[in-house]
Parts: structure tokens; sequence; C-alpha cells
């Protein structure tokens, strides 16, 4: 299923340094620039995390013909995107940074022009599943025919405050805990609630709370969801995590509380990895790319790993022990229904990647949407992929994919008796 991403994109620029001394005319810290690091911000950020992800994700935006807008597109060229002209200049936020806290950012960039939506980009946004509005009050989302169009897709539409109003029938509108006051006018996120679902004519509000988790309002008793506690220097780039989250869970057909909690939980493990400036474009890819660059062997292996019992652990460790890197494709909860039936996973997604990202023979974990994981394997590329289970190599048809770059496929021993279909059963 394809979800389109919508919105305006900035450049983020994060300069780290050191600073153990103050300016001798001025009681002002001096940064010792170690490096700088640029990334997508705004929708660009969020189409590169749903990327990162595995969704099936395109970018629809404006981004100038200037030197900075080049740049964007450059931290974009893994990202399928749909890029209109921008009357502006493209906007950047630099980050002045020592270790993992901001001491001063600086803006350029942007200005009064308003961008257009072209012909190609309603195309992208008609041929959605799913959009996610992603507004960073430059404009885009203020195009009259973009909104019709938009009025004609199911949209999550995350707001800002100089941002237009959702365009009416949005599935979910996800304003944090200010701009809901803003918005509505009420300084209790409950009684925002009620007044921004009707406001805006939407199916349902979300408000986040930061570390005081979502409420949630969809037309019966709103929903409270707890977070989870997490150090937080930078939340920078949490809104995002959580928009992107929640709009590729309803994507999938998850129940609204449930791809919220979701999304809850995403961002705090977003946070806890340290927010935007702890993301990159190709994050999935990181330990990939680093064991390529020393010359490694990359494995991969998939499946639902839904109730995880000794047969996967056995079949991890012996694909861990043919490499130097292990990374896991994971089938999304959405996939696992198709697959298995309504009543599976039993173990959702998000908690299924927390269990296999803690095994000491697994690197990284990629969700992928898919029934089958050729799109996921064509972007990871690895040396060595492995089925455990009752295969050979010539029933796979991942076989072929595999071997035209080179790779080889493996298939490590199934273990009769451990099978997540045969525990339940046996529960039954």
């Amino acid at each position: 299923m394809k979800l389109v991403v919508v919105g305006d994109s900035l450049l983020d620029i994060d300069v780290v340094g050191t600073a153990d001394r103050l300016c001798p005319d001025a009681p002002a810290p001096v940064l010792d620039v170690q490096e700088e690091r640029a990334r997508p911000g705004g929708a660009g950020l969020a189409a590169a995390l749903a990327a990162a992800d595995g969704v099936d994700v395109t970018l629809v935006s404006a981004v100038a013909d200037d030197e900075d807008g080049h740049r964007l597109r450059g931290e974009l060229a893994r990202v399928p995107s749909v890029l209109g002209p921008s009357p502006t200049p493209t906007p950047v936020k630099t980050r002045l940074r020592c270790g993992d806290q901001s001491i001063a950012r600086l803006d350029r960039g942007g200005g009064s022009g308003v961008p257009q939506a072209t012909d190609d980009m309603l195309d992208a946004v008609l041929e959605a599943d799913y959009v996610l509005v992603s507004d960073y009050g430059r404009g885009l989302v203020r195009d009259e025919r973009l909104r019709g169009v938009l009025a004609r897709r199911p949209v999550v539409w995350d707001p800002h405050p100089r941002g237009p109003a959702p365009v009416p029938g949005a599935r979910l509108v996800t304003p944090n805990a200010s701009e809901a006051k803003a918005f509505s006018g009420h300084a209790d996120p409950m009684d925002a609630l009620d007044a921004l679902r009707a406001k805006w004519r939407a199916r349902a509000v979300v408000v986040t709370l930061g570390a005081g988790g979502a409420l949630l309002h969809g037309g019966g008793t709103p929903v409270a969801v707890p977070a989870p506690r997490v150090p937080v220097v930078d939340p920078c780039g949490a809104g995002d995590r959580f928009a992107v989250t929640v709009a590729a869970r309803l994507m999938g057909g998850a129940a609204m509380d449930d791809a919220i909690a979701a999304g809850v939980t995403s961002a705090a493990e977003f946070l806890r990895g340290g927010g935007a400036s702890g993301f990159r474009p190709v994050d999935q890819l990181s330990s990939v790319d680093a064991v390529r660059a020393r010359g490694g062997t990359v494995v991969a292996t998939g499946g639902c790993f839904d109730l995880l019992h000794a047969g996967h652990v056995r079949t991890l460790r012996a694909a861990r022990s043919l490499g130097d890197c292990l990374v896991v494709c994971l089938n999304s909860d959405a996939s696992v229904r198709r697959l298995k039936g309504p009543d599976r996973p039993v173990t959702k997604e998000q908690d299924r990647v927390e269990v296999l990202r803690a095994l000491g023979c697994v690197d990284d974990v990629v969700v992928f949407e898919d029934d089958t994981p050729e799109r996921v394997l064509a972007a990871l590329r690895p040396d060595v992929w492995v089925k455990g289970g009752d295969y050979t190599v010539e029933s796979l048809p991942e076989a072929d994919l595999v071997k035209g770059w080179g790779g080889r496929t493996v298939v490590v021993p199934y273990h009769r008796g451990r099978s997540t279909t045969e525990m339940l059963s046996r529960r039954g």
C-alpha cells in the first residue's frame, strides 16, 4: 500500500562540537566545530522516517532551485519524491550542538511566496492509499487544487499554527497541546478535543502531550494513551515520528486506538535514540553500510516472528554465524494478518521489533508492509539471505532476486515441533 506525505520540506543542519570556554569579549560559549550533519526536515523528515520503516512512501513537496534546495534534494535521494518548484528560498534550520544539547539555532530562507501544486503532485496524491499531511506553515497545503484532491483521500493531518485548517472529513488530526490550545482557545486538552473535532469536522482528533502521552477523541469516550518514560534532551522530530507511525498503522488496517498507542511508543523510542539529531535518512541500513565499508558480509532473514520461540532463536543464531551483521526483515501487522489470518499476529509489531532487537544475534530490524520481502531485499541487497524452515533454495521466489546482485540464499535447519502455528493450535 502507498503512503504519500504531503507538505513543506526544510533542510536541517546540525553543527556539532565541544564548548568548554567562553568568548573573551562576551559571556557566550565558543563552539569548536567537529562535524556538520544535514538531513531533511518537515515533511521531508516524515517521508524519510517512513522510508526507513520500509513503508512504500512518496514525498510530495515544493523545493526551491537554490544551493540549499539542491542539498535538500540530495538528502532525499533515497526517498521517492515528486518535488514541485518553490518561489521562496529553501528554509534552513541550523542547530549549534554540544553533545546532545542545542545551544543556539540559526534560521534562514523562506519568505512570503506561496508554492503551488503541479499536476504531477496532484496525480501522486490521487495514487495514495493514505495521505499524511505534514504542514510546516510554508503554504503548500493552502493550494485549493491540492486541498480538493486531499478531500478525496484518507488523510492524517499534522497541523501547524501558521497553516490552514485541515480538509473536512480528515480521518485524524494530530495537534500537540500548545497547538490545540491555540486552535481551540481551551487550555484543557479534553475541552480542546471536543471543540476541535467539531470545528474541523474531523473523524477523530488526538492531542499529543509529550511525556503525558496522548488523548484521542473519535466520537465516543476519549481515550488516554500513556507514554513510556524516556530521558528527553531534544524533542525535535517526535511529532513527525508519531504522525508517520499512526498513518502507516491506519493504512495497514489498525484500529485508531491501537495506531495511537503505536505512535506514542514509536515517538518515545525515537527520542530515546536521540530524536531527529540521531536519525539518518538511511538509519535502518546504517549498520549495513558500516559492515560493507569494512568489507564484511551482510546477512538478512525474514518472517513474522510472532511468538518468539527456540526455533526462531536457533534460526537467528545460525543466520548471524554466516556473516558480520544480521538484519531481520519483519512482516508488519497488516502483512501478518493477510498471511496468517485475522487472529494474527498475537504479538503486535512494535513489541516484536523490541524483542528481536534485544537479541544479541540481531543487529537491526526492518519492518515491511508487503506480503513478500522482495522490495525490502532490493533496498537492503544482503550478501546472504537466510530462510529457516521446510524450504529448498529452488522453492524460494526471492532466491533469483538475491542472485542478481551476487548474493546467495541459504536454508538453515527446520526445528520440528517449534512453530507459532503449532504452539497456538496446541493451546486451543
